[in-house]
C-alpha cells in the first residue's frame, strides 16, 4: 500500500526555498563572471546575507558547484526527454530524427551557457561532480543510446557498428558544435549562431555514414569494390 508523502513543515519549506534562491543567484553570477568566477561572497552579497550563512546550506564552494551541476543536468534531461520522446518512432529518416534531436539539445546549451560550461567543460580546477549529481547526465546518454537502438530496430541504422561507437561519435559531433559556438561566438543566439548553422550539414554527413540506407558509406564503397573487380 502506497503511503502519502509527509508534508514539509514551515522550516523545511523555507530551507528548500533558500537553497533554490542561492542556486538562482549563483547561476546569475556564473553567467556574468564565468563559471570559475563564482564567489560565495558575491552570492551572499546579492542575497543580503553574510557569507557564513550560506555554509549552512552548502558546506563548501564545491558543494555549491555540485548542486548547480545536478540542477543543470536535470533541467537538460527534462528538456530532452520532453521534446524528443517520440522522435525515434516517427515515420522519418535517420537524418530528420537526428537533426530534430540535435536542435533541441544545442538550443538548450546555447540558451544556458553557464550551465553548459559547467556540464561539458572542466572550468573549475579540482571539481568533480558527485555520483548523485552526475546521474542525470548519465540519463542523457541513456536516452540517446535508446534512440539509436530504436532506429536500428527500424532498419535505419547500420548493424555492423556497435551502438557505443555510434553514441561516441554523435557526442563528439554535438559537443564540437556546442563548444565552438560558446567559445568563439557566445553572444550569438541559436538562430544566428554561425557554428549552430553547421548542424544540418554535420548531421547529414553522420547519417550518410551510419545510416543503413542505399547512400551509406559502406554500401557505396562495396559497390566501388565490385566495379573494380569486374573491370579486371
Amino acid at each position: 500500500m502506497a503511503t502519502e508523502p509527509v508534508p514539509l513543515d514551515r522550516r523545511q519549506r523555507r530551507r528548500l526555498e533558500t537553497i533554490e534562491e542561492v542556486l538562482d543567484v549563483a547561476i546569475e553570477v556564473m553567467a556574468e563572471q564565468g563559471v570559475a568566477g563564482l564567489s560565495v561572497g558575491e552570492v551572499a552579497r546579492r542575497m543580503g546575507i553574510r557569507p557564513p550563512s550560506l555554509y549552512v546550506y552548502f558546506p563548501s564552494k564545491h558543494a555549491l558547484y555540485d548542486a548547480l551541476f545536478e540542477r543543470g543536468a536535470r533541467l537538460l534531461v527534462t528538456q530532452v526527454r520532453t521534446k524528443t520522446a517520440d522522435l525515434a518512432s516517427r515515420d522519418a529518416s535517420m537524418e530528420e530524427i537526428l537533426l530534430d534531436a540535435a536542435r533541441v539539445f544545442v538550443r538548450w546549451t546555447i540558451e544556458h551557457p553557464a550551465y553548459s560550461q559547467l556540464l561539458f567543460w572542466r572550468p573549475v580546477p579540482g571539481f568533480e561532480p558527485s555520483p548523485s549529481a552526475y546521474a542525470p547526465a548519465t540519463e542523457l546518454v541513456t536516452l540517446s543510446s535508446e534512440r539509436f537502438a530504436a532506429m536500428r530496430d527500424r532498419g535505419l541504422l547500420r548493424t555492423d557498428v556497435s551502438l557505443d561507437v555510434v553514441q561516441r561519435d554523435w557526442t563528439v559531433l554535438i559537443a564540437g558544435v556546442v563548444s565552438q559556438q560558446l567559445a568563439n561566438a557566445p553572444d550569438e543566439d541559436f538562430e544566428r549562431g554561425r557554428f549552430v548553422a553547421a548542424l544540418p550539414a554535420m548531421v547529414a554527413m553522420f547519417a550518410r555514414y551510419y545510416g543503413a540506407g542505399p547512400t551509406s558509406v559502406p554500401r557505396r564503397r562495396a559497390t566501388r569494390e565490385r566495379s573494380r573487380r569486374s573491370d579486371r
